[in-house]
């Protein structure tokens, strides 16, 4: 077997390392509530104590995305004085990759 100029043959455990280090890539998750379009004229109108009103539901399933990709949707729960979401469908393992490449 030739080797081209500049590229080597990785060990299993070269691999696993590169693999382990992939996994600590820290991406961003975003837990979208819900999405309306609005003109310009009314973000103008937009001040404190504003109300947007959105056309869903607030007993509807929330999106889960990472890098700006559906991966699942889940429900709103509250962690002490936090939120939270609980989880109550999830992509597959190779949805949840591609997830991570580019737009």
């Amino acid at each position: 077997m030739a080797i081209l100029p500049g590229h080597t043959i990785k060990t299993a455990a070269t691999r696993s390392a590169d693999l382990q280090r992939i996994l600590q890539i820290r991406v961003p998750m975003i837990v979208k509530l819900a999405e309306r379009k609005i003109s310009l004229q009314e973000v103008l109108r937009l001040g404190n104590g504003s109300i947007i009103e959105f056309y869903k539901s607030a007993d509807e399933a929330l999106d889960v995305l990472i890098n700006n990709k559906l991966i699942g949707t889940g429900v709103a729960v509250k962690v002490g004085e936090n939120f939270g979401i609980r989880l109550t469908q999830i992509g597959d393992v190779k949805a949840l990759v591609s997830a991570l490449g580019p737009e």
